[in-house]
């Protein structure tokens, strides 16, 4: 499960889409700053800590601010929705009809029974994007927002024995057919084909204190 990650703005590199609109990048770096280096968790129906994704609309990438889990009948749903299970979207790829990426420098697991954090990221710092499946939802008051859930897939080897899951990573190469190619089981199927080039690059580094999942990767 990723139920925290974090988004450093003082990135320099980007792996997060091919030809990004500086505007998108330095909207996003805004975001970060103003985030004040506190950790990217799951939106609650109290505080509504919404995250930026990067969404396809009307064949121009924007950057919006999204309520991470979805909202069912004007509440947070009584079922797990802040990931979707990758193995799901291939028996189900009708869930795949809208989708995002997930700007991210790291992401933070609990390796048990140690219960040791771990900062995951990529070997060179770099901004990145996770897959996710995204809907509209409304809340009890009426606001309509657009949720997103975080795709994840088994962990390759080097990792499984921190946490045998993680976030389906999208490659640049990659990142705008997963946001405007067709929804089908063959996206998916490519999407995991595509992550598993960035599998050797993806570090997990152990932490030396108690905070939890507070710090920024």
């Amino acid at each position: 499960m990723c139920a925290s990650y974090g988004l450093d703005p003082r990135f320099t590199e980007t792996e997060l889409l091919d030809g990004v609109d500086d505007a998108v990048l330095e909207g996003l770096r805004s975001w970060a700053e103003g985030n004040a280096g506190e950790t990217l968790r799951p939106t609650g129906k109290n505080l509504r800590n919404l995250n930026p994704v990067l969404r396809e609309v009307d064949g121009e990438t924007t950057l919006e601010p999204a309520w991470w889990g979805f909202l069912v009948d004007g509440q947070p749903a009584r079922f797990p929705s802040i990931n979707t299970r990758s193995e799901r979207l291939q028996e189900r790829p009708g869930a795949l009809k809208a989708r995002a990426l997930v700007p991210a420098t790291g992401w933070y697991e609990l390796k048990k029974p140690e219960r040791v954090w771990h900062d995951f990221g990529l070997d060179s710092g770099a901004l990145f994007g996770m897959a996710a499946v995204t809907q509209r939802g409304r809340t009890a008051d009426g606001e309509w927002f657009t949720c997103y859930s975080i795709v994840m897939r088994p962990a390759p080897e080097h990792l499984a024995a921190i946490h045998d899951r993680m976030p389906v990573l999208i490659p640049t190469t990659f990142a705008r057919e997963w946001l405007a190619a067709q929804g089908d089981r063959e996206l998916i199927d490519e999407a995991l084909l595509a992550a598993a080039s960035l599998d050797e690059r993806v570090v997990a580094v152990p932490r030396s204190d108690d905070k939890g999942s507070d710090r920024l990767f």
